[in-house]
């Protein structure tokens, strides 16, 4: 179990409040989240700088200190990603956690792979041996991005939405000859800073799209420095909601999203027939 967070934004944003100051902004939940669970083994912020991921990572909570609350400040960008973690693969070190970055490329990971003793070896079997060997940590998180990268590098033209669909249909399916009945959980978020792919798979999700300017209503100041001639266009994705804003909906459970280059929201569905919380459900 962990939280996640992601803005894919045409100009550049402000994210301080979805991060710290909003009534169920991520540092919040890193204390405490709607499950009653504290995700205190580390946490991460992402963004671009010049084309090239710039991220800061700490091993203790997000509430302590304020290391959280400085970065947070300083992040205005166009995208964005963002992590507190509750550790369930991999003890709390720097390696394990998110989110990860390889080149361009910025991934964080909601979930747990079960049995990952036994479903490691495929995945380490399936990577090119570049991407084998630049894993650090012990988590199922990085190996699941290295995986993805080197479905992305074998498929340039692909679209990276049906890359990334059929590399979590074979991590499940590979969970489900050591496991029929284990559920998964795949939350994922992957970004080159240009494209943003995800998924929902077994723990909550929520989205908000903006198709404006605003005042925030947190803050009750703007969060952009807007130029007239742009029709300001974003979405935020995060594990819980973290304004009272009527407009978070949830992913749908079992898909796939994409921010598309218009800045909307693309989803499709994994088609999976899984069992969750001990009952089946067709997703």
């Amino acid at each position: 179990m962990c939280r996640l967070y992601a803005l894919r934004a045409n100009e550049p944003t402000r994210v301080e409040c979805s991060l710290v100051h909003a009534q169920n902004a991520l540092m919040e939940q890193s204390r405490r989240d709607q499950e009653g669970l504290v995700h205190g083994h580390g946490w991460g912020v992402a963004d671009y700088a010049d084309g090239a991921p710039l991220i800061e990572k700490r091993t203790w909570a997000a509430y302590h200190g304020e290391h959280f609350q400085k970065k947070a400040a300083c992040v205005y960008a166009h995208t964005v990603i963002a992590h507190v973690r509750r550790a369930t693969v991999g003890p709390a070190s720097i390696e394990n956690t998110h989110p990860f970055a390889h080149g361009r490329w910025i991934f964080a990971h909601n979930g747990t792979v079960p049995h990952f003793d036994k479903v490691r070896q495929p995945l380490l079997e399936a990577m090119d041996p570049i991407h084998r060997d630049s894993i650090l940590g012990e988590t199922d998180s990085e190996h699941i991005f290295y995986y993805l990268l080197t479905l992305c590098a074998h498929n340039p033209e692909s679209d990276l939405l049906e890359t990334v669909r059929r590399g979590l249909r074979q991590i499940i399916d590979w969970c489900r000859e050591i496991d029929p009945d284990a559920a998964v959980g795949l939350n994922i978020v992957l970004t080159d800073g240009q494209r943003l792919v995800g998924s929902r798979l077994g723990r909550t999700l929520w989205f908000l799209k903006r198709d404006h300017t605003f005042i925030c209503p947190v803050c009750g100041k703007p969060h952009v420095q807007h130029k007239p001639s742009v029709h300001y266009r974003s979405v935020e994705v995060a594990s819980e909601p973290l304004t009272e804003e009527r407009d978070w909906k949830s992913v749908p459970n079992g898909t796939v999203y994409s921010v598309d280059s218009d800045f909307a929201l693309r989803f499709e569905t994994l088609n999976l027939t899984i069992t969750q919380c001990g009952k089946s459900a067709s997703l």
